[in-house]
């Protein structure tokens, strides 16, 4: 694990997004006139140069246009567009530069004074889960939301939530930018709309908007995001891997796959185009997770972020629109101190009865399988989504079942010793998108070894295996089977609460609220908490490529 996660970020050469172009680095929607937006755009994609005498400058070039427009000598007279004003907005909430920060927070006050409306972020922080103090700390956490600036333009509310864990925060970057904006077979556009897609599948109004953003940055046809329907026959094509993906992966067969690439396939796919579609589709379904399952709350320049309206005919700041958490308030917090020292005493027994008795297989298998069928409910009704992530799902009925429901017959299980991502998945996927399995391998041995030896109020604790317990539990609600594993040992770490709050989130992560996020762990750490929502996602993206890349496998032989 790298001792200097900033470093980190910016030693990979052309990997890093440094040669992201200024239209990319100044996120904006184009709704407005370029011609009331364009003394700013400039200088807003200056403000990203790693020279300080460059960015200073730039910085009072900014200023400068925003004054002129505003006219001080006439009271009243300011004209400044929405953009402009949004993308000051953003810079005064999440821009890790402070010289940057106060001067945004500056000219909005003084647009303000002109008689200007401006707008105002709906939430008090990233995440209507977490306290805004608990996530917006200096120290590493700092310096990488930094380089993250610097690189992309913008530090949004999973960075700043995942920077928590700076060393992964890094890996994720490098990852996410790699298949986003680096050389390979798709276009940009289309890779930022196959993410649209994919999000979609969740309810993730978060990344619908941000691939939205994305997607029409790179050149992409507005219409293709009014409905699927006005996008080209090959990419709804994916449809079908889309939904399996999300919701049902071990459905996923070569005949799948052979539809789509085999000669004759109108329209045909090559492997290459496939693989990096179906690896983004994964990576943005597991990311979906994530989004929910910490509670983010809507960029500030994004649908439901902002208002125009002053504070007592507006929204309270903490149940923005769409929040993930908006039907829920924290309920009250029971001493968890007890739950802690309980957990702690079942880690070190385990470990015993581990090290004194040795399970027969027959008895593993048991073991996995009451696992499996244990019932877990998740379901919570919540209101319909927003109609920019409806009008992109087809077949929105279709959703996550278990994997095998009690008294029915279940597919067959995947044993790890079969097929796994060491020893086949890895290999498959660096030959057919070069350097990506590297990438993912290693954001996978980051999130799985990940630890500062401490649980909750307790220091120089051994958490490996809590970790693996989360880890193997995800998979083995995706029917994959470790045959070297007791699953008695999930039963025994892993507490109803925490398996209802993990299954929600692997799942239904749609259905994720603020009483499950607080209900699991009462006494742990908030960054514990995205721990484990880091290995939630992980596993979840580890388990639905290994059954996509065995299909693949399958159809290549």
């Amino acid at each position: 694990m790298a001792s200097n996660p900033a470093a980190t970020c910016q030693a990979n050469g052309d990997s890093k997004p440094g040669g992201v172009p200024a239209a990319r680095r100044s996120c904006g929607h184009r709704s407005e006139s370029e011609s009331d937006a364009g003394p700013t755009s400039k200088s807003l994609a200056r403000l990203c140069s790693r020279d300080d005498g460059e960015r200073r400058a730039a910085l009072e070039e900014l200023s400068q246009g925003v004054l002129q427009c505003l006219d001080l000598d006439r009271h009243g007279s300011g004209r400044l567009s929405k953009q402009t004003l949004l993308h000051l907005l953003r810079l005064s909430r999440s821009c890790p530069l402070q010289e940057v920060r106060e001067r945004a927070v500056e000219l909005l006050r003084t647009a303000q004074e002109q008689g200007v409306e401006v707008p105002r972020a709906l939430a008090s922080g990233p995440s209507a889960f977490i306290p805004a103090k608990e996530i917006l700390k200096g120290g590493p956490n700092q310096d990488v939301l930094i380089e993250s600036f610097l690189s992309l333009g913008r530090v949004d509310h999973i960075s700043m939530v995942m920077a928590m864990h700076p060393a992964y925060l890094c890996c994720f970057l490098k990852t996410q930018h790699a298949l986003l904006e680096m050389d390979g077979p798709l276009p940009r556009h289309w890779r930022h709309y196959i993410a649209v897609m994919a999000a979609a599948r969740h309810h993730c109004s978060y990344l619908v908007q941000q691939h939205s953003a994305g997607f029409l940055e790179a050149g992409g046809e507005e219409s293709w995001l009014s409905g699927l329907e006005h996008a080209p026959a090959k990419l709804r094509s994916l449809q079908t891997l889309n939904k399996l993906l999300a919701h049902r992966p071990w459905l996923i067969t070569q005949q799948h796959i052979q539809e789509l690439v085999c000669p004759g396939a109108e329209p045909r796919w090559s492997l290459a185009e496939l693989i990096h579609a179906v690896v983004l589709m994964a990576h943005a379904h597991s990311l979906c997770s994530f989004v929910w399952g910490c509670g983010l709350n809507p960029e500030p320049d994004h649908i439901g972020g902002y208002t125009f309206q002053p504070p007592s005919l507006s929204h309270s700041p903490h149940s923005p629109a769409h929040s993930p958490a908006h039907e829920d308030g924290r309920h009250e917090l029971a001493d968890g101190a007890v739950e802690v020292e309980v957990l702690m005493k079942r880690m070190v027994e385990l470990q015993q009865q581990q090290e004194e008795e040795e399970c027969t297989q027959e008895e593993m298998v048991t073991r996995f399988e009451r696992e499996r069928s244990e019932s877990i409910p998740t379901a919570v009704v919540r209101g319909a989504p927003p109609d920019l992530v409806l009008r992109l799902v087809e077949e929105p009925e279709f959703r996550y079942e278990d994997f095998a429901p009690r008294g029915e017959q279940s597919p067959p299980t995947m044993r790890a010793q079969d097929y796994s991502w060491e020893d086949h998945g890895f290999s498959l996927l660096n030959r057919l998108l070069p350097d990506m399995g590297q990438l993912l391998d290693e954001k996978f041995q980051i999130v799985c070894n990940l630890t500062y030896h401490r649980m909750a109020m307790h220091e120089g604790v051994d958490t490996h295996s809590l970790r693996k317990a989360l880890w193997n539990y995800i998979h083995c609600l995706y029917g994959i089977r470790y045959d070297d594993y007791d699953y008695g040992s999930v039963n025994v770490l892993l507490e109803r609460s925490l398996k209802v709050f993990v299954k929600t989130m692997a799942c239904h992560p749609e259905q994720t609220t603020a009483r499950i996020y607080h209900s699991f762990w009462r006494h742990f750490r908030h960054s514990e908490k995205v721990h484990a929502n880091l290995i939630v996602m992980e596993a979840r993206l580890q388990a639905a490529l290994l059954y996509i890349l065995r299909a693949i496998t399958h159809y290549m032989r």
